[in-house]
């Protein structure tokens, strides 16, 4: 067989599955750690040019629609107020849910981690007899690694999603909540299509009405063909039982429509009160994703109906640390999330390296709180120097951008410093911490106004090591463990206190 960017070309006709896939074991903590990774995207200059293209155009699309509404903060404050009912009242919200899907001829399961959810969808699955599946969208089942479980018991995952395909042919993995081949030009995503896609025609552009259209008559043969469909849910309604799942494409209503047995994977804290309280989200979340007044499909379904859809219905729902994550009266807000991508969009940092580099399928402002939290230790330490997630409270400028956006006003920017503070404490009393020992110096010195003057005096020696522009790049170690990653603003040659005495004597 030959091969095209080092991918296994197939054969025309070539119908096996796709799996197994080379992807981390850990989808919430895999690869370097975040300043490591960071390092290496910025060196790329294409990934940066993809990512500045993709969220300028989502961010312009959402101000104009938030625009349009009068009462945009009115409906953020009652998001919020949802979210914060929904983790007040999770146990009995849950126990309704439960109580609704159930009474309407569903089938719900408890997942207490990955692998609890993952053997129970592969034994549906194998209960039907079936070695392909067709997949929703989902986040829940990133987060599990759900594709690769399957595939290990001999059972294919097809992604139906078109970015996600693109990512799946590509044994990639997401870079965006809302668009997870951010990171990919049209060039590539051809290039992918023409190693990895059996029926892509050979003389594909890369124009996106081709592309789409190649995708699409992939598709439509496993729609057509597919017994068993795995969904994530947007919404779980505990009033009635309703689950809700809105997207872009349609792909998501073949799935959920078409196969015999559904599948929807949940995490509990995506549960809403009550039937009303959609009108508020089905306003946020595409003004927040992408850009739209409303999703062009919204699939709502309650249990099963006789001759109408899937005839057997399970729900799983997934806990995987977000107990956990609810014992922390801080950091419980991350679970608020309704994963609308917002604070990706504006982060600078994220615009910058691209979500690979946070070593988890939540990347952005919104991984850097969430991650840590749902993989480290407890809900109210942190998980440690050594933890590759420690690193993650710290990608961030603290900017704010991310609060202003998020639909239903998780303040970010308070729970990152929170978490820093975590980790610092959970570095206390390693024998070598050059952090400590640099903050303890500095406070020596700014304890005692003499000190402190002297300690100007001797800063600003380096203007003269500054260059032209005023900017120290390269410093003997220690120093170097700064200045390896960032410029240094040399001090004026002579401090404030000194001018202002100059000028005193002068007077």
């Amino acid at each position: 067989m030959s091969t095209f960017l080092g991918i296994p070309r197939r054969r025309a006709g070539d119908d096996e599955p796709f799996g197994p896939l080379p992807h981390p074991e850990t989808p919430l903590r895999w690869g370097e750690s975040f300043p490591d990774a960071a390092k290496a995207a910025l060196g790329n200059d294409q990934l940066r040019r993809n990512l500045a293209r993709a969220t300028s155009t989502i961010r312009d699309k959402r101000a104009r629609v938030v625009a349009e509404v009068p009462d945009w903060e009115a409906l953020r404050d009652a998001g919020s107020a949802v979210k914060q009912q929904v983790l007040a009242e999770l146990p009995e919200l849950l126990a309704r849910l439960e109580e609704n899907v159930t009474a309407r001829g569903g089938v719900v399961h408890w997942a207490r981690d990955a692998d609890e959810a993952n053997r129970i969808v592969a034994e549906i699955a194998k209960a039907k007899g079936v070695d392909e599946v067709v997949k929703v969208k989902s986040m829940a089942t990133q987060e599990i690694g759900l594709n690769e479980a399957l595939a290990a018991r001999g059972i294919a995952a097809v992604e139906t999603d078109l970015a996600e395909l693109i990512v799946q042919l590509a044994d990639d993995m997401p870079s965006h909540f809302l668009v997870p081949a951010i990171h990919r030009n049209r060039s590539e995503i051809r290039d992918i299509f023409l190693a990895r896609m059996a029926d892509a025609p050979a003389d594909l552009s890369d124009t996106p009405r081709e592309l789409a259209t190649a995708a699409r008559a992939h598709l439509r043969r496993k729609f057509l063909s597919a017994r068993v469909a795995v969904s994530g849910a947007n919404f779980g309604v505990a009033e009635t039982g309703t689950i809700a799942v809105v997207e872009s494409e349609g792909n998501g209503r073949m799935c959920l429509t078409l196969p015999e047995t559904l599948v929807t994977v949940m995490g509990i804290e995506k549960l809403l009160p009550s039937f009303t309280d959609l009108e508020v989200f089905l306003q946020l979340l595409p003004r927040s994703s992408t850009g739209e007044r409303m999703n062009p499909y919204t699939s709502l379904w309650t249990g099963v109906t006789p001759g109408d859809g899937p005839q057997e219905f399970h729900l799983i729902l997934l806990d995987n640390g977000r107990t956990k994550v609810l014992e922390d009266e801080r950091g419980r807000a991350a679970l608020h999330c309704i994963r609308c991508s917002a604070c990706l969009n504006v982060c600078p940092v994220y615009e910058r390296v691209g979500g690979h580099a946070y070593g988890s399928v939540y990347p952005g402002p919104i991984g850097a709180i969430l991650t840590p939290q749902l993989t480290g230790p407890s809900g109210t330490r942190g998980g440690g120097h050594d933890d590759p997630n420690a690193s993650l409270p710290y990608a961030s400028t603290l900017c704010g951008a991310c609060f202003e956006v998020c639909p239903v006003k998780i303040d970010i920017p308070s729970i990152l410093v929170d978490l820093r503070a975590r980790e610092v404490d959970a570095d206390r009393g390693r024998l070598v911490d050059p952090v400590a020992a640099v903050m303890k110096a500095a406070s020596w010195a700014m304890s005692d106004g003499d000190r402190f003057a002297g300690a100007e005096r001797l800063a600003a020696l380096t203007h003269v090591v500054g260059g032209a522009d005023h900017v120290v790049k390269h410093l003997p170690y220690p120093g170097s463990r700064w200045t390896g990653s960032r410029d240094l603003p040399v001090p004026p040659a002579r401090a404030f206190r000194r001018w202002w005495a100059d000028r005193k004597e002068s007077q």
